[in-house]
């Protein structure tokens, strides 16, 4: 996954926070048109003639410009930084190559992951700027597709690297989840989520001058599942099971020793339900949804290459 740590904050930065400065831009209530009526009957046919309608607030233009110009300033910021750390090389035709067996696949986890995260921080932003929520989901995804495919083609000109079918049909897949999510409201009960624990951070990568960062430092990441156990089973189990407790399922990677070889490690453990939290308003609501990207530090037990038991899994 060749997208830098500072690339992300400075989207998520962005779309989220800026756009936040003022709380009553992040509710879209819309407004019933008052329609008095009296009850006598020589009234009573007029109402064939009522036209209600609803009466949205226009978009905030200005923000959206904002927003505009943010994302295409960003996506050239970013570029500057890819050119220098990644793109600096020889280059030649446009290749294509098929590595889902890189870095173990964490890496094609990392790339459903990135574009779920950078679609959330585009709806906030859109949210905020009064644009429909279900216009801007699409927005946002399409958004985030877009930008994680520029890099992949960007890539695919690159002779050390190439475009990556199982990168970009992540790309894909992480994108469109939050569409699915807003179709389908039952898969809100399964949040992906990511923990970072630094390993072989600022090492000297596999390739020739290449410094690790967070996104490449493949053995400290671990990516989870993190599921809603009372939606899925109901008031029942509600007795025994705790409604901010989450069961989770991580994936991570060691021993990585970039010819394919390292070992692949699955967790089975708990996790914690921001949506719990006694907070509310919609600045508070931003920043659970936000921080539901990230898994809270609690139990877990390693499953594969040797049971192990973790009092805090990262």
């Amino acid at each position: 996954m060749r997208f830098s740590n500072l690339s992300l904050f400075i989207l998520l930065f962005v779309f989220e926070v800026l756009p936040q400065t003022d709380s009553g831009k992040t509710l879209i209530i819309p407004s019933l048109t008052e329609i008095k009526l009296s009850l006598n009957s020589d009234s009573l046919p007029a109402l064939n003639q009522v036209n209600p309608k609803l009466e949205f607030p226009k978009p905030d233009y200005l923000l959206l410009g904002g927003l505009g110009t943010a994302y295409v300033g960003s996506i050239v910021g970013i570029h500057l930084y890819q050119q220098n750390a990644w793109w600096s090389g020889e280059r030649g035709e446009f290749r294509i190559i098929d590595d889902w067996d890189y870095a173990l696949s964490i890496d094609k986890v990392g790339h459903f992951f990135a574009p779920a995260i950078l679609a959330h921080a585009f709806s906030v932003g859109l949210e905020a700027a009064r644009v429909d929520y279900g216009t801007g989901i699409w927005i946002s995804s399409a958004a985030a597709l877009l930008f994680q495919l520029y890099v992949e083609f960007e890539d695919g000109f690159a002779k050390q690297w190439g475009f990556s079918t199982g990168d970009a049909i992540m790309d894909v897949a992480g994108a469109a989840y939050p569409v699915f999510q807003y179709y389908y409201p039952f898969l809100y009960n399964f949040q992906p989520r990511f923990s970072y624990l630094p390993t072989n951070l600022g090492k000297e990568g596999h390739n020739a001058g290449q410094k690790l960062i967070v996104v490449d430092d493949y053995e400290g990441q671990k990516f989870w599942l993190s599921v809603r156990v009372n939606n899925l089973f109901g008031k029942e189990f509600e007795k025994f099971w705790p409604d901010f407790l989450m069961l989770t399922v991580g994936y991570g990677v060691r021993e990585l020793d970039g010819r394919g070889g390292g070992k692949s490690d699955i967790y089975i453990g708990f996790d914690f339900d921001y949506e719990t939290l006694p907070l509310f308003g919609p600045i508070w609501q931003m920043w659970k949804n936000s921080f539901g990207f990230i898994k809270f530090p609690m139990p877990a037990v390693r499953i594969t290459n040797g049971v192990a038991f973790f009092g805090l899994a990262f």
